[in-house]
This record gives C-alpha cells, sequence and structure tokens, in this order.
C-alpha cells in the first residue's frame, strides 16, 4: 500500500466532535485498550492532526498524525494502527513471528506467505479471515507490519502451513514510516508465549553451567573427562545454531517458492493464467475508480493489452473462455472481483470493482511490460498522441488487369502517390501519350474496360491526365490505416468515420451536446467525459450508440461545441477534417 509515494491532499488539526468520534473508533477497534491507554495514546489537549492523502493507486487514506508520527489510518472505512503506534501496544493485535530475513520481502511489497511464519510453543494466535494482525520478529516483539489474515488461524493449520498468511497494508521502513520521524525498530521483550519457550532454553543454559562448575571441581580427579564435556558443550551450541541457521534459510526458500511456485500447464492453461495475470494488473495498476463505468471493450484494449508483458501475446481464442464476456463473467460469479453490466445486446460494462479483495490486494505486478494499445490517462491527458490517418486504395477486380504488370494483385493496398506511379508507368511503357497533346492519354483497350462505361466505350478516345488518374481512384475500393504512436498499422476498408458532434434538445427547451466516434481515434469516451465535465462544470454521461456495437457516445449538458472542438482541436490535436459539427457552436452574443 505505502511501497511507493502518496501524495497529501490536505493536513488540517482535529475538530473536537472528530477526536471524539476517533476515540470511539479506536476503542471499538482495538478492545484490549484501557480507558487510560486510550487517553495516553489520544491526549485531549495534544494537538492531532488529519491528514488525507491519495495512494500511489488512487486509494483515499486518512491519517491521524499526533507529534508527526501517524498513529492510525483509515483505508475503505476500516482503520489501521501504525508500527509507531504498536510499538507502544503491541499486544493490541494478534501477532505472527517471522524470520529476520523475510522482512526484506516484506518492505518490498510481498504479503506474508504461512511457510515463512514460525509457530511458538503456544501455538498460532486465534484470527478470522480479514482479521487486523500484526507480524513481528522471532527475537523482538515489535510489530514490523500490519495487515489481515488472508484465512483464519484453523484453516491454516489444515493447509499444512502452505500458501498466504497475511495480506500486508503497513510495513516498517515504508514510505508511511518515513512519513514519521523514522525512528528506529526498538527491542520489545518477548510475549509469554515465546518467554516460556526462551526460558526452555535458559533452563538448558543454566543445566550446563552447573555442569560446567561441577566440572571445573572435579578437574583436578579427572582433567581428561572435563576436556571432553566441555568439546562436546560446544559441539552442541554450534550445533543448535546452525540449526537455526537452516531453520531460517529452509524457511526464507519456501516462501520464495510459494511466492514463484508454477506448474507445468498446456498452452490453453498458459493463455488463462496470462488472462488473469493482465485482468488483474490492470485493475491494480491501470483502472482508476473514476473511470467506472467502463466498457469491457475498452477496458480491454486499453488497459489489459498494455499489461501484456513483453514476448507474450493476449489471445482470448486461445483461451478457454474464447471471450471476453465469458471470462469477465468467471471473474464475476466465481471470482467476485468486479460486477458486469449488460447496456444493450452485445454492449457490456464494468461498472464495480472489489478493490479490498484478497486476489486483487495480493497480486504481485510484474517488473517488465510493454504497452500494446493506446490509452488515454484520466491523470494525464497530455498523454494522449493523435494516430497518424492515411487514406489508401486497393486494388478491385475490374483494375487487376492495369495492375497486372506491376504485380499488384487484387486486394493490393496502395497510397494515392503509388497508384499515380504505376498508372504512369503504365502509359509511358504502352506508348499511350499523344504526340499533338502530351496532356492526354490515348485509351486501349485495357483502360477502356477498366476505366470507362459502357455508354462511353464509343465517344471516347483519350483522356486527360488528371481525369485518367481520378477514374482510376474512383474505380478502386477506399481504405484508410490509422497508425498510433509505437503501435503496428492498421488498415480497413471504406474511410474512417469523423468524429461527430451535435446538439439536441432534452425536455423543454434544455439543450444537450452528443459525441460520436471517439473510438476510432483511439479515445475512451469515459475520459473524454471526464475531461470535459472538469472543464465546462456540467453534468455527463455516456450512453450506448444504436445499432453499434461497442461503441458509446459522450452526452453533456448544454451547448458546449466550442468548447468540446478546442479540447478535440487543442488538446488531443485531432486535425478538423476529421470533426464534424464544429460550425454548429453558438455564436459570440447569443443564449447557448
Amino acid at each position: 500500500m505505502f511501497a511507493k509515494p502518496f501524495r497529501v491532499k490536505s493536513n488540517t488539526a482535529i475538530k473536537g466532535s472528530d477526536r471524539r468520534k476517533l476515540k470511539a473508533d479506536v476503542a471499538a477497534a482495538f478492545p484490549a485498550l484501557t480507558p487510560e491507554d486510550l487517553l495516553e495514546l489520544l491526549p485531549n489537549k495534544e494537538e492531532l492532526n488529519v491528514v488525507k492523502i491519495y495512494s500511489h493507486k488512487g486509494d483515499a487514506v486518512t491519517l491521524y498524525v499526533l507529534h508527526k508520527n501517524p498513529l492510525f489510518f483509515e483505508l475503505d472505512r476500516c482503520l489501521y494502527p501504525t508500527v509507531y503506534m504498536l510499538w507502544r501496544y503491541p499486544a493490541v493485535l494478534p501477532t505472527f513471528k517471522t524470520w529476520p530475513p523475510v522482512l526484506q520481502k516484506l518492505t518490498g511489497g510481498a504479503d506474508l506467505m504461512l511457510p515463512g511464519v514460525t509457530v511458538p510453543s503456544s501455538g498460532l494466535p486465534v484470527v478470522q479471515q480479514g482479521e487486523c494482525c500484526s507480524v513481528s520478529l522471532v527475537n523482538n516483539s515489535a510489530p514490523v507490519a500490519v495487515g489481515t489474515a488472508a484465512v483464519s488461524s484453523g484453516e491454516m493449520r489444515s493447509s499444512g502451513m502452505k500458501g498466504k498468511g497475511v495480506f500486508i497494508v503497513h510495513t516498517y521502513m515504508d514510505n508511511l514510516w518515513a512519513f514519521g520521524d523514522k525512528s528506529a525498530l526498538p527491542s520489545l521483550p518477548m510475549e509469554d508465549g515465546q518467554e516460556q519457550s526462551d526460558d526452555e532454553c535458559g533452563e538448558d543454559d543454566e543445566e550446563e553451567t552447573r555442569e560446567g562448575e561441577d566440572a571445573h571441581v572435579e578437574a583436578a580427579e579427572e582433567p581428561s573427562s572435563t576436556v571432553v564435556e566441555q568439546v562436546c558443550c560446544r559441539v552442541d551450541n554450534m550445533s543448535l545454531t546452525e540449526k537455526v541457521e537452516k531453520e531460517e534459510e529452509k524457511a526464507v526458500d519456501e516462501m520464495e517458492e510459494s511466492l514463484d511456485d508454477t506448474d507445468e500447464t498446456t498452452p490453453q492453461e498458459k493463455m488463462d493464467a496470462l488472462l488473469l495475470q493482465c485482468f488483474l494488473h490492470a485493475l491494480k495498476c491501470k483502472l482508476k475508480k473514476s473511470e467506472l463505468p467502463l466498457l469491457t471493450s475498452t477496458f480491454l484494449r486499453n488497459h489489459m493489452f498494455s499489461c501484456c508483458p513483453s514476448g507474450s501475446q493476449l489471445d482470448l481464442k486461445k483461451s478457454s473462455y474464447k471471450k471476453l464476456s465469458k471470462f469477465l463473467h468467471a471473474m464475476q460469479q466465481q471470482h467476485h472481483l468486479v460486477r458486469v453490466k449488460e447496456l444493450t445486446k452485445g454492449v457490456e460494462s464494468i461498472v464495480e470493482v472489489d478493490w479490498k479483495h484478497p486476489e486483487l490486494r495480493s497480486f504481485v505486478v510484474p517488473e517488465q511490460t510493454v504497452d500494446a494499445a493506446p490509452t488515454l490517462d484520466m491523470g494525464d491527458e497530455e498523454a494522449y498522441h493523435p494516430p497518424e490517418i492515411t487514406s489508401l486504395y486497393s486494388v478491385s477486380a475490374r483494375l487487376e488487369p492495369l495492375f497486372k504488370d506491376s504485380n499488384k494483385r487484387k486486394g493490393t493496398v496502395l497510397q494515392p502517390a503509388e497508384v499515380r506511379s504505376i498508372v504512369t508507368e503504365y502509359v509511358k511503357r504502352n506508348e499511350l501519350v499523344e504526340e499533338n497533346n502530351k496532356n492526354y492519354v490515348t485509351i486501349n483497350p485495357t483502360l477502356c474496360d477498366c476505366l470507362l462505361e459502357k455508354s462511353e466505350y464509343q465517344g471516347i478516345e483519350a483522356l486527360k491526365w488528371d481525369d485518367l488518374f481520378s477514374r482510376t481512384l474512383g474505380r478502386m475500393q477506399e481504405c484508410y490505416q490509422v497508425v498510433f504512436p509505437g503501435q503496428t498499422p492498421v488498415v480497413k476498408k471504406g474511410h474512417i468515420e469523423p468524429i461527430d458532434i451535435s446538439v439536441a434538445s432534452r425536455g423543454s427547451n434544455k439543450k444537450v451536446t452528443l459525441i460520436k466516434n471517439l473510438e476510432a481515434y483511439g479515445l475512451d469516451p469515459a475520459a473524454v467525459a471526464a475531461a470535459l465535465q472538469r472543464r465546462v462544470q456540467a453534468s455527463s454521461v455516456l450512453q450506448p450508440v444504436p445499432g453499434a456495437k461497442d461503441k458509446v457516445l459522450v452526452q453533456i449538458q448544454g451547448n458546449q461545441i466550442q468548447h468540446v472542438g478546442t479540447l478535440l482541436l487543442d488538446l488531443f490535436q485531432i486535425p478538423r477534417k476529421y470533426i464534424q459539427g464544429l460550425d454548429k457552436a453558438p455564436k459570440a452574443g447569443k443564449k447557448k
């Protein structure tokens, strides 16, 4: 949660009523605290600050800070203590013990795996799934991490101490700890259950000491026996130390194996795993709460594809789901990660995400990823770069004889300059330029069949160069190529539809602005709607386009064509020729 720097939104002194409410919330969340503890922890006359922050994932968190040290933080209406508070009252939460080398894994953002948990003689602490708990080291009772139990203590024992144990939300040495005075980890006495274990070890040491003293007294009688006993004692101590070190190494190794455990799988299972990885990665790092609801097709194109690791290709058809809708329904029904709503037939939208789901919170983001689709970041509108759109022409069956000599078959896509070059070469090769007037080209049988209508066969014997080129392009299939920065060019038939801006009436003399075809230019309608809403301070909604699958239009209150034009032309730099309806902007001096 705080492994990366967070952004502070506000820092204010707490009000008297809020202080009383905080005390009541702390008393309810941590019943082990006595009234005296609460008074010492949250004194009435000391200045207590409320700091509102946004984590690097966009989560809103409230900190309660006393003497520059955060004592509690509130996340999703749950109150958690910080390590600063737990160092003063370590017994307020059930605590799991782990080896010191595991601390480095936790501070790096990993959750506590059960193979890394040590079980004292008193047994595991009793916890329920989702209950707040802390983590400390075997040689120190000062907590080093705070989180929630992934499963109950009974399930931990029944699983053979395999899998995840605690979902970590805050650790010693993270950015929340750094927000305070950066106190070093204190050394606190062991708890009762561990003291018993230490006492047993101490009794063994005392017995060894007494035996050593007895041996020293009897050294005059049996010197050789005393030397042998001392050597054996040292060997036993060395064996015990080596055993502890081996147990630490084994626990760390088992924890790493649990984090990186992979089995041999079929290609379909691998694609399912890659699909789930990209889905969780997109939810955790790409998707923001303010973007919801979001079309499923937009989520796949702008978020999931960009989370695909380098060297891998996300292909739904190679998975067991085959379709995005089936996969998302599985995420909804089986994993309970999202809630999907069908807007119209074939058009679905993600309307809700369970950000607190254990599977999502425990997901570890891969280090290397490659962007596979253009995205528009809600927090950084300038990250968008417009596509390059090029008009192309495809060779039709009727014109195939004209392009045959250039090895251009039916369906070959050419740029206008290439068409002119091929036609010019054909005319010169066949000596069709008229000698008396070189502005005209003589029509031979091939040109006649390709370019002339039947009614023109007898009447036209020559064409001007411009007419020749225009007739050639007019009889070819129109195409266009869209190239987004850093992406593979995409060629489609027909002509690209412009972004359509129109004004419609709603109710009695109320006008709304409608914006269509944003998807063709790599613009997320939800992002455009949010940007417009911030600029004009008017409400906006997304509506499905009738008869168009996976397309939505943006509706915003009032005649906002002028603001929409400014946004598209100046910020997103869409060429004016690809925007339709700018002439409907309200004239100066007239009421909108």
